[in-house]
């Protein structure tokens, strides 16, 4: 049985979303960013997640955002099949979702109309949206405002299959070395593995959304991502770049099937805020 949503409601939810994720944590990367504490080791490294704290703590009594840069607004949205828009274009009403929340929550607007010429649109439009369809008549919601610091960081390496898993970690722990300090640590790692050029990095995108606290269901890289928490908090980058064992809080790793030729591996990193929030109607 088709079942029938104004984008209307659509509208509301993303604007309500835009506001919400850019104000408070999501639950996972609250305890995670706590656990962070007790964990860091280094004198310095403590005192910057106690003030993480301290900024976040205000940030929700004050309804101040988290973080400066309140991102570019990417919407992953996975639709029923037996679900039926009516009332406007599915895609506009996102956009007019984010253009109210970014207007009414007073968020700063961070979106240029062309890459080039550089006019910004004033209105942190338009979002980075991926349709998913699938069975059902539910629509799931999910928003992740980017912020563009951590962003810059990100790196693609189209690997040999002759590389192996072992040139996975190379690539991963190497991106993360190069990103040092400006990706605003302790960090969340999201890697995309496999598919093809775009495909492996729409899966590291798509894996920091996913709770930083609950690993692969697929063993061999459940122990991937223990592995390299490890190794990359073995590098010394520390809580803001001063050093200490937190550079990363979680590392997040989604596969795809991919060529015989290929071995692409993407490598998406967040600062500690790591903006999600997941919505379903």
């Amino acid at each position: 049985m088709i079942r029938t949503i104004n984008v209307s409601e659509i509208t509301n939810i993303i604007k309500e979303m835009c506001i919400k994720a850019n104000h408070f944590l999501s639950q996972d990367m609250d305890e995670i960013m706590k656990a962070a504490v007790d964990e860091e080791e280094s004198i310095i490294g403590k005192q910057i997640l106690n003030q993480l704290q301290e900024n976040l703590k205000i940030a929700g009594e004050e309804m101040i955002p988290i973080c400066q840069d309140t991102g570019m607004a990417v919407i992953f949205i996975e639709v029923g099949q037996e679900v039926h828009f009516e009332g406007g274009n599915i895609n506009d009403a996102i956009n007019e979702g984010v253009r109210r929340g970014y207007k009414e929550g007073y968020l700063r607007k961070s979106v240029v109309k062309d890459p080039i010429e550089r006019e910004n649109t004033n209105d942190n439009t338009p979002a980075v949206i991926y349709y998913n369809i699938v069975d059902g008549d539910k629509v799931k919601i999910t928003v992740a405002p980017k912020g563009f610091g951590s962003e810059n960081m990100s790196r693609v390496f189209m690997l040999k299959p002759s590389d192996g898993i072992e040139g996975v970690k190379s690539a991963v722990l190497t991106a993360v070395k190069d990103a040092g300090p400006n990706a605003c640590p302790p960090m969340v790692v999201g890697v995309g593995i496999g598919g093809t050029f775009e495909k492996c990095a729409l899966l590291a995108k798509q894996a920091l959304t996913r709770e930083a606290n609950k690993h692969s269901d697929i063993e061999y890289v459940k122990d991937l991502e223990k592995e390299l928490l490890v190794k990359i908090n073995q590098l010394g980058i520390g809580p803001g770049g001063l050093g200490g064992k937190v550079t990363a809080l979680a590392v997040n790793i989604n596969t795809y099937p991919t060529h015989i030729a290929g071995l692409p591996v993407a490598i998406n990193i967040c600062c500690h805020v790591n903006r999600h929030i997941i919505e379903e109607i």
